[in-house]
């Protein structure tokens, strides 16, 4: 059995409090985007992973795909699989691509052995996995607050629209990123603006890492101004970064044919 995971960007991302347990809450939207890895995984008489496509450093015990089927057999008793991963979406960019690797995987899994198992029930093992897994179960438009793993659906369409991400390779620490916010609550409903036309969310949505990591990586910044001169309705970066995104009305023309983002990752598709 095949699926493709899916990946997100924040439409605004704001750090509201910190928690006793050192974690902050956040509230912000997550839209999924048609930016996706693809995983199949079949039957088999022992577990195996292969990963090929984006090299993944690291064990892979202790990748998010292995962790959910760890889940699985430890809910369900559920036989040995062989799982192969071709890694499309780049890592470590504010998508998310691995934790909708990891919920993929529960979901998969539930198919092929038809376990039956409810999305809410697999939203509460995908949380065990991280903060954003819960969102890919359903992987819809959704109003994200707590750590990530309070979801509201919102009914929120872009059908009509282009979207055109850039990454530059620049790794972001999260702890970096966390470091240089000071979190407040916020006095308007993000909600209720996601409502507004898109030329109005450039002065309504913010990204609360943006000042920090800006300030840290000009690189980013130009990025996001590029997407704006090349005639982005709205433009931000998604998560912590490094990724930069814009939305816009028809489709945009390339920026990474210019020789000073020739070596950035690009991708352009209809919303």
């Amino acid at each position: 059995m095949v699926i493709f995971p899916g990946s997100k960007i924040n439409i605004g991302l704001n750090i509201t409090a910190k928690r006793s347990d050192g974690y902050h809450d956040l509230e912000s939207i997550f839209f999924p985007i048609p930016l996706s890895d693809i995983l199949e995984i079949n039957k088999s008489d022992h577990f195996s992973i292969e990963i090929s496509g984006l090299p993944i450093q690291g064990n892979s015990t202790d990748n998010l795909v292995v962790k959910a089927y760890q889940l699985m057999v430890d809910h369900y008793q559920i036989s040995p699989v062989k799982i192969h991963l071709h890694k499309i979406v780049p890592m470590g960019a504010g998508l998310g691509g691995g934790s909708a690797d990891g919920a993929a995987t529960l979901v998969l899994l539930n198919n092929l052995f038809e376990l039956n198992v409810s999305n809410a029930k697999l939203e509460v093992l995908a949380q065990s996995l991280g903060s954003d897994c819960p969102f890919f179960i359903e992987n819809q438009p959704a109003y994200v607050q707590g750590t990530g793993d309070i979801l509201t659906a919102l009914p929120l369409n872009l059908d009509t629209y282009w979207i055109q991400l850039i990454h530059p390779g620049i790794h972001i620490s999260t702890a970096l990123a966390f470091s240089q916010i000071t979190p407040k609550a916020l006095s308007h409903s993000l909600t209720e603006w996601s409502k507004a036309p898109l030329s109005a969310w450039k002065d309504r949505f913010t990204n609360d890492f943006e000042k920090g990591i800006f300030s840290q990586f000009d690189e980013i910044r130009r990025i996001k101004e590029r997407l704006y001169k090349n005639g982005a309705l709205y433009a931000s970066m998604t998560g912590t970064g490094s990724s930069v995104y814009g939305i816009y009305s028809s489709k945009p023309i390339s920026i990474c044919n210019q020789s000073d983002l020739s070596s950035y990752y690009e991708w352009i598709a209809l919303l």
